[in-house]
């Protein structure tokens, strides 16, 4: 008998292992993760971005948790020789309809206490030669990191605090009676006091499982990404986003460089037609299904329609792509990227066609579903794992 499953070897099921760990020494901790790898999904496919913070509502658990995150994963680099860089990132407005936006960005960047400050095009240019803008926002706490090698050590401490962290364990069942919990999967079963739901891109499935009817379901949108070739890389210094179309749910096609030197361009975000759904190609008739089914999903389409086509073109073709970067920085061509690989965003959609738009815990019966981490999460991964934590109560002794 465990103390608490974790379901879900991801970036937060993880660092909830490590946060637990640390509160309860003495409990008896197992994270079961389907692949036979860590980090497959959401943790090892994200542009390794450690976010400021800078677009959050002022008070939600992503404004707070990114904010605190962006300086303990940087500590948390530190302490164990993963590779990072604090490199900062621009915000630019490209044209003039779009700068009341940009000063809406700053003062929210001033709202959620970061040392934002405004920039000319003239300062821009000063730390990113190649862009052209009319202005910008400097966002200095802005960093980069690899979250596999993260994961990989969150991995590590879980099993030297004693918990186990198993992979191959896709859950199939869960059983729910007399204070425990039973979980069915293709490792075995496993029985818990406690049982916490870190499933990202199935944590809706996986509540459902439990018994819980979750108040949102998961739509998974692809983001795709192109890179830039090795002789254009000094096209881009540090990260450079545009202003978002306030309109539209997603931070548009932006300059991210990699923590390999590698640089990054994207991502559009489309639909995707499986939960794991990293190529065009790639179908899933249960997602598919159940997306389409989904009253929430026709409702957002309706609101997004004309960004969502425009979304779909891009995806479809490389010349529309290059044109939403030279936005940015109009020296790039077509010959100066190449596609490289794609991430699904695990999020969470209300009936009414919103977005939940902040990291959703819910409680029930011994048990706790993380509903909704999409990015930042990987950057608030230590902050989510302490807020859960705390939401556990005392956990057995040995």
């Amino acid at each position: 008998m465990h103390d608490c499953v974790i379901i879900g070897g991801g970036i937060v099921g993880l660092a909830t292992a490590v946060a637990l760990g640390q509160k309860y020494p003495k409990a008896r901790i197992v994270v079961l993760e389907k692949e036979k790898e860590l980090a497959q999904h959401q943790t090892g496919r994200n542009s390794g971005v450690i976010h400021s913070g800078i677009y959050y509502k002022p008070g939600s658990y992503k404004a707070k948790f990114a904010k605190q995150g962006s300086r303990t994963m940087v500590e948390f680099c530190k302490e164990h020789g993963i590779k990072h860089d604090v490199c900062g990132k621009v915000i630019v407005a490209t044209n003039e309809k779009q700068l009341p936006q940009l000063e809406k960005i700053f003062k929210r960047g001033l709202e959620n206490e970061l040392p934002v400050t405004k920039l000319t095009s003239e300062q821009v240019r000063e730390i990113e030669p190649h862009v052209k803008c009319l202005a910008g926002v400097k966002v200095p706490t802005t960093g980069i990191t690899d979250y596999k090698q993260v994961c990989a050590k969150y991995a590590e401490i879980v099993r030297q605090q004693g918990g186990e962290v198993v992979n191959g364990a896709e859950v199939l069942h869960i059983h729910s009676s007399d204070g425990t919990h039973r979980i069915e999967s293709t490792h075995g079963d496993f029985e818990a006091r406690f049982l916490i739901n870190c499933a990202g891109l199935h944590s809706d499935r996986v509540a459902k499982l439990a018994g819980l009817l979750p108040q949102a379901q998961i739509v998974p949108f692809r983001g795709e990404y192109y890179e830039l070739t090795p002789e254009r890389r000094h096209l881009v210094k540090t990260l450079i986003y545009p202003v978002p179309n306030p309109d539209f749910p997603f931070l548009g096609v932006h300059f991210t460089k990699m923590i390999d030197g590698s640089v990054h361009a994207g991502p559009n975000a489309v639909l995707a037609f499986k939960r794991e759904g990293y190529y065009k190609t790639d179908f899933s008739l249960r997602d598919t299904v159940d997306t389409f089914t989904y009253g929430g999903f026709w409702k957002l389409a309706k609101k997004n329609l004309g960004e969502g086509m425009m979304e779909m073109r891009r995806s479809f073709s490389k010349a529309q792509f290059v044109r939403s970067l030279q936005e940015l920085i109009p020296e790039v061509t077509e010959a100066d990227v190449i596609p490289c690989k794609a991430g699904v965003r695990a999020q969470a959609l209300l009936p009414d066609g919103g977005m939940v738009d902040d990291f959703l815990f819910v409680e029930d019966r011994n048990a706790i579903h993380v509903c909704n981490a999409p990015s930042p999460a990987a950057t608030a991964s230590l902050e989510i794992g302490r807020a859960v934590a705390e939401k556990v109560p005392a956990l057995g002794a040995r």
